[in-house]
Order: C-alpha cells, then sequence, then structure tokens
C-alpha cells in the first residue's frame, strides 16, 4: 500500500506526508479525533468560516515544518533522517492532547490538567504502540534533545505552530490582517550555536508576524462576543459537574459523564489506561449532545445557559482597560439574583468577570534571534530600527464583566 499520501490543503495546496510512520501516526484513532475538534472553539459564533478543526492546524504544522528543516538543511545544518521525521511527528502531534472546544474548556473538563501534560502522555502510550520510533520525537518535544533548536521550531516564539494558525486562522476567518509571509521567515532560518536565528534581513517580516499577532488577539482569539460565549460554555459544564457531582441526574455521553462525575487528574491517567481511552473518545459532539439535551434539565440555570448558547443568545459583555467599580459589579449581581431568582452563590453562573491580556513579543530569555551581516546574535527588538517591536512586548491588559441580556434594561 502506497502510504505517500497527499492532503489538498485550502492554506498551501497540496501536502505530502513524508514517511510511512507518520502516515501510521495521521491514521491511528487518536489523531484522527481531532477531526471533530475545532480549532477555534466558538470563533465561527462571530466569523462563520471559522470551522477549520486541529486536524487541520496539525497537518499544515507538519507541512510548514518539513520546509523549515528543507530551509536549515540547505545551508549546511546537519540533519540526519531521523532527527527530520522526529520533528514531523513532534509538531505532528503537538495538539494531539486538546480535549473539545480546544482551549476553551481546558480548565473545566479535567483538574489542574494542560493539553501539554495529555500530549505528552498520549505520545508516550503511541510510542508503546510503534515500538519506540517516537522516542526521539517525544525528547525534541520535551526539549530534551541536545540539539536544541529542534525544539525551538515546536514551541518558541517563532514556532510552525504559530506560523501555521495565524495563516490558517486568518484564512478561515476571513481577518486579513492576520495573514503572515510565513514562507519567506521559513526561508530566512538558519541555526547559530544550536540556536534558531533568522536572518538580518527579515526583520520587517518578523515584525508583521508580531504585529499580525497581536491584531489576531484583539480580533478574533479575545474578540469580545468569542469571549462571552466561551465562558457561558465554561460555565455551563461547571454547573453540569457541579449538579452530577452533587446527585442529580445529568444526561451526557458515557465519556463526557465520566469526566463531569470525575475530578481527573494528570496522576488518574497515568495510573489507569481505560481513562485516556474514554478521552479519547471525547469531542466537541459530546458537548453539542450535552447541550441540546441540558435545554430540557429541570435545573433552570442549566437549561438558561445551554438553550442560550444553542441559540445564540449570548450574554452582553462590558470590556474596560480598568478595573470595574466594586459598586457596580454588586449592581449586577444583585440585578442577576433579583431577575433569575438564584442565590448568592448562583449568581457566578450567570455575571462572569475576568481579566485578558495580550502579549505579542516576550524578551527575557525567550526571545526571536536575528542574525547580522557581521554575525552577531542580537534581540529582533534591539535589530529593528522601527519601535513596533518594543511596544509589542508591553502586555496590554482589559477587564471584562458579561450577564444576561435580559437585565440590561435596568
Amino acid at each position: 500500500m502506497n502510504k505517500k499520501k497527499i492532503f489538498n490543503d485550502p492554506v498551501y495546496g497540496f501536502i505530502t506526508v513524508p514517511s510511512e510512520l507518520l502516515f501510521d501516526i495521521i491514521e491511528h484513532p487518536y489523531f484522527q479525533r481531532l477531526r471533530r475538534i475545532k480549532q477555534l472553539g466558538l470563533t465561527d459564533f462571530v466569523y462563520p468560516g471559522a470551522l477549520h478543526t486541529r486536524f487541520h492546524h496539525a497537518i499544515g504544522a507538519m507541512h510548514l515544518m518539513n520546509n523549515a528543516l528543507q530551509t536549515l538543511s540547505s545551508k549546511n545544518n546537519e540533519i540526519s533522517e531521523k532527527e527530520c521525521e522526529a520533528s514531523l511527528i513532534a509538531i505532528l502531534l503537538h495538539d494531539i492532547g486538546h480535549g473539545p472546544f480546544s482551549h476553551a474548556l481546558e480548565t473545566s473538563i479535567f483538574k489542574n490538567v494542560s493539553h501539554e501534560q495529555l500530549s505528552v502522555h498520549i505520545m508516550h502510550q503511541l510510542n508503546e504502540v510503534f515500538d519506540g520510533r517516537l522516542s526521539l520525537a517525544i525528547n525534541i518535544f520535551n526539549n530534551s534533545y541536545p540539539r536544541r533548536f529542534f525544539h525551538q521550531l515546536v514551541s518558541s516564539q517563532l514556532d510552525v505552530d504559530r506560523l501555521d494558525y495565524l495563516n490558517r486562522d486568518s484564512f478561515y476567518t476571513g481577518v486579513l490582517e492576520g495573514k503572515i509571509g510565513a514562507d519567506r521567515i521559513i526561508k530566512m532560518l538558519n541555526v547559530h550555536e544550536d540556536k534558531l536565528v533568522v536572518e538580518e534581513k527579515a526583520i520587517y517580516s518578523i515584525e508583521n508576524f508580531l504585529v499580525s499577532r497581536r491584531l489576531m488577539y484583539w480580533q478574533v482569539y479575545l474578540h469580545k462576543t468569542v469571549l462571552s460565549a466561551e465562558h457561558m460554555l465554561i460555565k455551563l459544564v461547571q454547573r453540569a459537574r457541579f449538579l452530577l457531582q452533587s446527585g442529580v441526574d445529568v444526561p451526557a455521553s458515557a465519556a463526557l459523564h465520566f469526566f463531569l462525575a470525575e475530578n481527573i487528574m494528570l496522576a488518574d491517567f497515568e495510573a489507569e489506561n481505560t481513562i485516556l481511552k474514554k478521552f479519547t473518545s471525547l469531542d466537541d459532539y459530546d458537548i453539542w449532545q450535552g447541550i441540546k439535551t441540558w435545554c430540557a434539565h429541570s435545573d433552570k440555570i442549566l437549561a438558561f445557559l445551554a438553550t442560550s448558547l444553542l441559540e445564540r443568545k449570548l450574554f452582553k459583555i462590558l470590556i474596560s482597560s480598568k478595573p470595574f467599580d466594586e459598586d457596580m459589579l454588586l449592581g449586577i449581581a444583585e440585578l442577576v439574583q433579583e431577575q433569575f431568582r438564584v442565590n448568592e452563590f448562583e449568581v457566578p453562573y450567570l455575571m462572569i468577570s475576568g481579566k485578558i491580556s495580550n502579549n505579542a513579543y516576550e524578551g527575557h530569555g525567550k526571545s526571536i534571534d536575528v542574525l547580522t551581516k557581521l554575525g552577531h546574535v542580537v534581540d529582533v527588538a534591539d535589530a529593528s530600527d522601527l519601535p513596533n517591536i518594543h511596544a509589542l512586548s508591553t502586555t496590554v491588559e482589559k477587564y471584562y464583566v458579561c450577564y444576561p441580556k435580559e437585565i440590561a434594561l435596568y
């Protein structure tokens, strides 16, 4: 059987799977699950085209990784076939641990378990399936392989993960400001003293990349309506968990019911293999099934949140550059209690407040390094003659509060 298949990707065109092992990993049920997890959670509530999946992103990131490795090899950086394949596996599986709706429910389904931790756990399980052939990929992913630039390609401030998701999310949302020159950036990559660097002539491409990232966060990832929808989803799942663990019947698929009923931690995954089986059968469709079922639930909070999400009747959201006045928040809480006849402990399900931050670039040891024409390595913020990059390293914080529109008339 010919395992060197081709994907027709709308962003990059034809993508070739470079090896049989990569093809077999893609074919594995753990990876195929990513077809059923949207890349951007509920962002399609704002941008209807944002229906692409983690599967799309993983294949695209593998493609960019392959291009980057070819570029580095062409510049006399010795990269073996094993290192190349391992790097492709590492980026292919970097998001394998994502649960339903990607980041939106990461803190609601589990207790202190990040998708990165689950990705590593799943990689180890797949390593057993594939007779230890993923060991080098795991070392690269964990940054324990001596040649550190491979890990930088997987995870850094200028990794192929970011290059793909900015291009892909820009394409599917239609937010053209997010489009970056990924091809040019990749062509300008090099390795200096085992560190990933970009050549000096790519400075303006890097600046454009950072500006695009800042814009995509405000316009897409932290869009106020997306924030409202995703926080409503988080509160819905939290309410379902509370009810179920309080002895109230909450219908759900077998996998979702298990994770709502139990407070699963990473140690549980490591101790009991059946938990991973349950997790890898969990996807967006379990949540939507729950939402549709819970609309008729006897608990008014659960039913209200489920119906509101299903019908896209989202909470009103206010954004401020300064913390909201405590009296104002207290006033909203009192209106929520009065309008929905809930007690003070139930108010947080219907009035949600918090803080968001946007930091396009970090220096201080995590910099994007530029190799100058004289052979010096400098932080891109110091290499550029434009002030934008220094400005982009400033963290911008905003505060939000959202609540049902039913009380907005008061």
